[in-house]
């Protein structure tokens, strides 16, 4: 058994090659299954976001090849074109790479908590596919306790900085004034909450938010006093927005460049800031080439995030002691489930054992026998049935000269030096 783990993410490969490879809600469920019949995997799970797809797995071997090749079989892309933008992991490295991801370690913004939500989300859709077992769903859950400890017991969450954080802080460089803009959110997922909650703090004039369904943008506007439309009434409104966040799970662009063309008319070309935080991107790239809008992706958002780093990358060396504790612990629970056959082995042969005394114990006093002199043959019989196999076994260790064997059982059954 290896655990095995083929990924890319914000730092090997763009934004047009991430796109390509992301498992959006709606297909996951289905892809996981696909991805658990292959036959040497045992175990998967997949997570992906905007800034990785990573693929983890418990196979019979430590061969990446038949993770890349399903995936490129499932994205229709020649493998080839994969190999330069992937990374693996197998078995430790598995471990300390996805409590490193958990914790905010790996991700673009150091320590950012929205990773943490997504690695739950991958590890229930796997549960709910059916594809995780014993292993790998220990692993997910040692994860959460690595994550959790770190952002207990360090500073690696003190600083507001975020993808959605980024993008407003960007905001606010381009426009002296917040108050005085209308901003458009695209999506209602934790993304975007995040990003309304931060322009809602940094005094935004009028926030709109746009979704395929209206319930929920309404539910999500009624937090932070915005007014909620239907993702078909956008056109309608674009020109009113200074500020376009966006970030759904669609596969196909929602703004190209003639819409954004005809709401800059409108607005009599009045400049228009727009950050895409989408994989695959929900605005069309062509659109950067419009002379009125500021167009970023989140791979131009890796420029904002300078500040507020100074003490989470003094928490990130103290998480990472954490960690190598945490991976530890687990490698240590790994190795004790080699001997599980052997413990339960050995309860089911003493229970045994146990059952024959009590059983000869109960008939004997059934017949008379004084209850008192029952027990003390019952101890006698039970003690030496127990010890009988260990101390033949020890004894032929030391005819044959076998020192390991006793060492081990002296260490095994805890014995004191006698003289």
């Amino acid at each position: 058994m290896t655990f095995l783990s083929v990924g890319i993410n914000y730092q090997t490969a763009p934004v047009a090659i991430r796109e390509r490879l992301a498992f959006p809600a709606e297909i996951l469920k289905d892809s996981l299954q696909d991805f658990w019949q292959i036959k040497d995997i045992n175990e998967a799970a997949i997570l992906s976001t905007c800034n990785r797809t990573e693929f983890y797995c418990n196979a019979n071997a430590a061969d990446e090849q038949i993770v890349i090749d399903w995936v490129a079989r499932n994205k229709q892309i020649n493998p080839a074109d994969l190999a330069p933008y992937l990374y693996t992991h197998t078995d430790s490295s598995v471990c300390r790479h996805m409590f490193r991801v958990a914790c905010g370690l790996d991700s673009m913004i150091l320590g950012e908590p929205q990773i943490l939500g997504q690695m739950k989300t991958a590890y229930q859709a796997a549960h709910e596919a059916g594809t995780l077992g014993k292993h790998l769903g220990k692993l997910f859950q040692h994860t959460f306790t690595a994550a959790k400890k770190v952002r207990t017991d360090t500073a690696i969450g003190s600083s507001p900085v975020s993808v959605a954080f980024a993008a407003v802080q960007l905001a606010q460089q381009i426009f002296d004034k917040l108050s005085e803009q209308t901003a458009i959110l695209i999506g209602a997922g934790e993304t975007i909450e995040l990003t309304a909650r931060h322009l809602t703090q940094q005094g935004i004039g009028r926030i709109i938010i746009a979704n395929r369904s209206y319930d929920k943008a309404h539910a999500l506007a009624t937090q932070f006093n915005g007014y909620a439309i239907a993702l078909t009434e956008l056109p309608n409104h674009l020109a009113e927005a200074d500020i376009v966040i966006s970030s759904t799970a669609s596969q196909l662009p929602i703004l190209g460049k003639g819409r954004v063309e005809s709401a800059l008319k409108k607005r009599k070309h009045k400049p228009m800031f727009m950050v895409d935080l989408a994989v695959p991107r929900d605005i069309e790239a062509e659109v950067e080439q419009l002379s009125d809008v500021y167009l970023y992706t989140v791979d131009d958002l890796q420029n904002t995030i300078d500040q507020n780093m100074n003490s989470r990358r003094e928490a990130a060396e103290q998480a990472e002691e954490i960690i190598d504790i945490q991976v530890n612990q687990f490698l240590a629970w790994m190795r004790a489930q080699s001997a599980q056959t052997i413990i339960r082995d050995y309860r089911f042969q003493s229970e045994q054992t146990r059952d024959e005394v009590l059983k000869t114990a109960l008939a004997s006093l059934q017949s008379g026998t004084n209850p008192e002199e029952v027990m003390n043959r019952l101890a006698h019989s039970l003690t030496n049935k127990l010890i009988h196999t260990p101390t033949s076994q020890i004894r032929i260790a030391a005819e044959t000269e076998r020192h390991d064997l006793i060492t081990a059982a002296r260490e095994i059954l805890k014995l004191n030096s006698t003289q």
